[in-house]
């Protein structure tokens, strides 16, 4: 049983996914949001994550859902968030809400509260400038859906000390995940990757060579991936897809980041995949 308080930023899908992670292994957790109306779905967020769980992974029951809720408070405020050994930040890949958030949370944290922050695109460093102490600054990019993946990849910004990526470490392997650690430019490994391999996905279904649908089975079936790249990006959101395309292209002015038309026009028309029901696919 862990005794740490966790504070979690943003009650998004992956901000409630990582409170149920800390809660089911013991940490309390502060899950805050500005939006009451985040904050309002969060509980139900988290109980659909728990349940999806459970079908794959029959030990994860092990924890019961009531006592992972027990452990989480929601709020829309600072309140015991000095408390926090560790703060995860979960919000939009928006450098000016980030910054704003920062701000204010570096005038009630401790001086030695470690900052892990999950973003899927800016730098670490880049991001870690804006808070007090940049030694304490790593980035988490936990990996969608969270309870079913491991793997963790742990981004070292310039400054990150020794002790915070270690301490970093030792919290996720309590969460029984396991730690790859790189180095930081943007996009980091993963996103570099993988968002060239949607958008290229999208680029073909735009061109009339293949459906959606056609795309994913030849990549499950000929790669032996688990989800093709457009069920991916209907996963991830659509939406977001694009803003992180965005951030590539203006990091590195490469046009291989260029976003597809057709994902900037379903993002333009509402179709962000699962979280508005139709993407690429309908749900």
């Amino acid at each position: 049983m862990q005794n740490q308080t966790i504070a979690i930023i943003g009650a998004g899908v992956m901000g409630c996914a990582t409170a149920l992670e800390a809660s089911r292994h013991g940490y309390d957790v502060i899950l805050k949001d500005i939006s009451a109306a985040a904050l309002e779905k969060a509980p139900k967020i988290i109980k659909q994550e728990y349940r999806s769980a459970c079908l794959f992974n029959k030990e994860y029951s092990a924890v019961n859902l009531d006592t992972i809720l027990s452990r989480i408070t929601f709020q829309d405020d600072y309140l015991n968030i000095e408390k926090a050994e560790i703060v995860i930040e979960n919000i939009s890949e928006n450098l000016h809400e980030k910054t704003s958030e920062y701000k204010r949370l570096a005038e009630v944290c401790k001086k030695d509260t470690l900052f892990a922050l999950n973003t899927s695109c800016i730098s670490i460093t880049k991001l870690a400038s804006f808070l007090p102490d940049p030694t304490k600054v790593i980035g988490i990019h936990l990996m969608n859906p969270v309870p079913l993946k491991e793997m963790v990849e742990v981004v070292r910004g310039y400054h990150t000390s020794d002790q915070t990526k270690e301490e970093v470490v030792s919290f996720l392997r309590s969460l029984e995940k396991s730690a790859i650690v790189i180095g930081d430019l943007p996009g980091f490994v993963s996103n570099r990757l993988s968002h060239l391999f949607m958008n290229e996905a999208a680029f073909i279904v735009q061109d009339g060579i293949a459906t959606a649908e056609q795309v994913d089975n030849i990549i499950k079936q000929g790669f032996n991936h688990k989800m093709g790249p457009l069920e991916t990006a209907d996963l991830i959101g659509l939406d977001t897809v694009v803003h992180s395309l965005d951030v590539l292209y203006n990091s590195y002015h490469d046009p291989k980041y260029r976003c597809c038309p057709l994902l900037q026009k379903m993002v333009d028309a509402g179709q962000w995949g699962r979280k508005s029901r139709k993407g690429f696919y309908e749900y």
